[in-house]
């Protein structure tokens, strides 16, 4: 063990908590309680401490005592809106397996699809000293306050020497310290619709998920850059937005084919979506691709399941799953000035049966069968 010489300083370790608490005028106590996060302190409170740890960098120089301190766990906590989701399960099947081979323990919590719950969860792991927290599935774009507290936890983890993934999301910000990895969702779509173009269909009933959701937005927003690209108008009533669940693809299809809109395609924005899609235009008398051309996405095992095998996009969520996990146990996020890591994945259409060329311009006959 070596001892300090009398009357000479130790060399700086970087900032201190009294530094931040100078920094932010603030005690050393509310700034200490503003970190583990166990005490109620006023808004104004928080974020300055945050930003005074953001500027200082101190989040960087605490890792090593907090990883020293035995603080973070052998654990990953993947959290997800449901489990019975293909997709995500698929990733999940992708964290487990990673983990499992790194000696680690995986986690799984689901939401409901509820913000506040994600946020509890989160906190949760956090107290919990998590060596990571995964997060997969697209956020409402417009929820400031909810991105503020995904951004405080972030930096809390960070902190404490854990690390926030945002698989499948946009990222919080270049300041935040989370990992984020996507997949090529936006060029997914363009690509898919483009396939749709080239066979001839110009009439493309896309059934979109949420308004305002990061994955059904990057979806349709691919979606329109090809039909720009083609020349092609787009049509307000040609989009329907619900949720990414069989029973709303199946609820849309109806709707809208008993309102007799003209169209030669439908672009679901899941392979789940797509099923119901299929159960409609079966009721309807309806034959595909005969009749009617459908795609989805994501290419899950029920893609090829259902008859006719669906056009796709492949999104490799165990792969995801996979490097979620792989970033997580890696030490590089302990290391002073680390600042983030970003990948992102390819994905490409896959073509199967369900498409073919429409035979000429016609409107979908909602009184048939």
């Amino acid at each position: 063990m070596t001892e300090s010489t009398p009357g000479r300083r130790r060399p700086s370790t970087g900032p201190t908590l009294a530094d931040v608490a100078a920094h932010a005028g603030l005690s050393p106590a509310t700034v200490s309680r503003v970190l583990a996060d166990n005490y109620p302190v006023s808004r104004s409170a928080r974020q300055r401490v945050m930003n005074a740890v953001r500027e200082l960098n101190y989040s960087a120089n605490t890792h090593a005592r907090a990883l020293a301190a035995g603080a973070r766990s052998k654990t990953i906590a993947f959290i997800l809106a449901d489990v019975r989701g293909q997709s995500f399960a698929d990733a999940a099947h992708g964290v487990e397996q990673e983990a499992a081979k790194q000696g680690w323990l995986s986690l799984i919590g689901t939401t409901q699809g509820d913000p506040d719950r994600e946020l509890a969860l989160v906190q949760l792991m956090r107290e919990q000293r998590a060596g990571a927290v995964v997060l997969i599935g697209g956020i409402m774009e417009d929820a400031a306050d909810y991105r503020q507290k995904l951004t405080e936890l972030a930096r809390s983890l960070h902190a404490a020497g854990s690390l926030l993934v945002l698989c499948g999301r946009p990222s919080l910000g270049d300041d935040v310290p989370a990992a984020v990895i996507e997949y090529d969702n936006e060029n997914g779509a363009y690509a898919l619709t483009s396939h749709l173009l080239s066979q001839g269909h110009r009439r493309i009933l896309f059934l979109a998920g949420p308004e305002r959701q990061s994955t059904s937005n990057e979806r349709l927003a691919g979606h329109r850059r090809a039909l720009s690209d083609f020349g092609v108008p787009d049509a307000p009533e040609l989009v329907e937005h619900g949720v990414f669940t069989r029973a709303s693809g199946y609820q849309s299809m109806r709707r809208v084919v008993a309102a007799g809109t003209d169209f030669t395609a439908v672009f679901a924005a899941t392979d789940v979506v797509a099923a119901g899609v299929y159960a409609a235009a079966a009721e309807h008398g309806l034959t595909i691709p005969g009749d009617l051309s459908v795609v989805g996405y994501d290419d899950v095992e029920l893609a090829q399941d259902l008859r006719p095998r669906l056009t796709t996009v492949h999104v490799p969520y165990e792969d995801l799953g996979r490097t979620a996990a792989q970033i997580a146990v890696d030490d590089q996020h302990l290391q002073p000035g680390w600042t983030g890591d970003h990948r992102l994945f390819k994905t490409h259409v896959v073509i199967r049966s369900s498409v073919t060329r429409p035979e000429s311009p016609r409107q979908v006959d909602g009184n048939r069968g």
